[in-house]
């Protein structure tokens, strides 16, 4: 059951980290202006089960003004409120304050502050770490997101064999991740890739939408189009066995994609994410519809 509507409020980040995946830069476009965010709202109360609004981007802080705005539009409707931030701002407590005073005052509920070394390499005094305390302060609960560089770990045991390489660092093998941080790492067979671990596709309890209209159910597979169909509909209607991406990758995952559209792919892959990333990308200009916006897969 949908329980969270998490707003893109915009792809415009003052980072371009290795990681995002979906390739925001200084130079993304497709900025929520507040009229849109109050039809989504609106469409969000509608469908009788959301609870958490959430705003996050690229970066939401670049727009301050509309993010408090709708911060305040949110919690006005009895909506749960949470913002994710890479806390650029936070110098000093005494500048956390001002940022963090005006979001605990418009109602915000809950913030995910990224906090690790592809945000902020090696310091330790982080804008993030000083944003943490300062809005525990304020009252605001907090959640550091960490994802660092990826990395080999350990060995798994499988019958007294050694097993497949254990990956660390939490990185998801989208967008720029797929492009920057994928050398060297151990590759698995695709064969072995016939799942989808990280989304509940069939029943999400949260989508991603952006200000081109479009409806994530995972960044850059869109439900459809909220400009085009009313969100609350697209909610209603959707059936993850007819949809052209999340229908194979539920019967079978990433694997399963490839074989139901035909798609040479290479041997191997690091997971799952990155073989289903390299399908969609190979898919883009048969189904556009339902891979968008382009930018996420790195085409501006």
């Amino acid at each position: 059951m949908l329980t969270g509507i998490h707003f893109i409020l915009t792809y415009t980040c003052n980072f371009e980290c290795d990681h995002c995946f979906l390739y925001c830069s200084p130079r993304s476009q497709g900025t929520f202006t507040i009229s849109q965010v109050a039809e989504v709202l609106d469409e969000a109360k509608k469908t009788g089960s959301v609870e958490w609004i959430y705003f996050e981007g690229g970066e939401p802080f670049l727009f301050f003004p509309l993010l408090v705005e709708c911060i305040r539009q949110a919690r006005g409707m009895d909506f749960k409120v949470g913002v994710v931030t890479n806390a650029y701002g936070a110098f000093t407590e005494e500048d956390a304050a001002l940022w963090l005073k005006p979001l605990a005052e418009a109602g915000l509920s809950y913030m995910n502050i990224s906090n690790d070394s592809l945000h902020y390499g090696d310091q330790e005094a982080t804008p993030a770490s000083i944003a943490i305390r300062v809005a525990e302060r304020l009252g605001i609960e907090t959640a550091p997101i960490c994802i660092d560089k990826p990395k080999v770990e350990e060995q798994h045991a499988e019958g007294g064999t050694k097993g497949r390489p254990v990956i660390g660092g939490n990185v998801k093998f989208r967008g720029r991740a797929v492009e920057k941080l994928t050398g060297n790492l151990p590759l698995r067979l695709k064969e072995q890739l016939t799942q989808c671990p990280y989304e509940d596709l069939v029943s999400p309890s949260r989508v991603h939408v952006d200000a081109f209209g479009n409806v994530h159910l995972c960044q850059g597979i869109s439900m459809g189009n909220w400009r085009q169909t009313s969100l609350s509909e697209l909610v209603k209607n959707y059936e993850a066995q007819k949809h052209p991406i999340c229908g194979p990758l539920v019967r079978g995952g990433p694997m399963r994609l490839c074989e139901e559209y035909g798609l040479d792919m290479k041997d191997e892959y690091v997971d799952e994410c990155h073989l289903c990333y390299a399908a969609r990308l190979a898919l883009l200009d048969q189904i556009p519809a339902y891979l968008a916006p382009r930018q996420v897969y790195g085409l501006l």
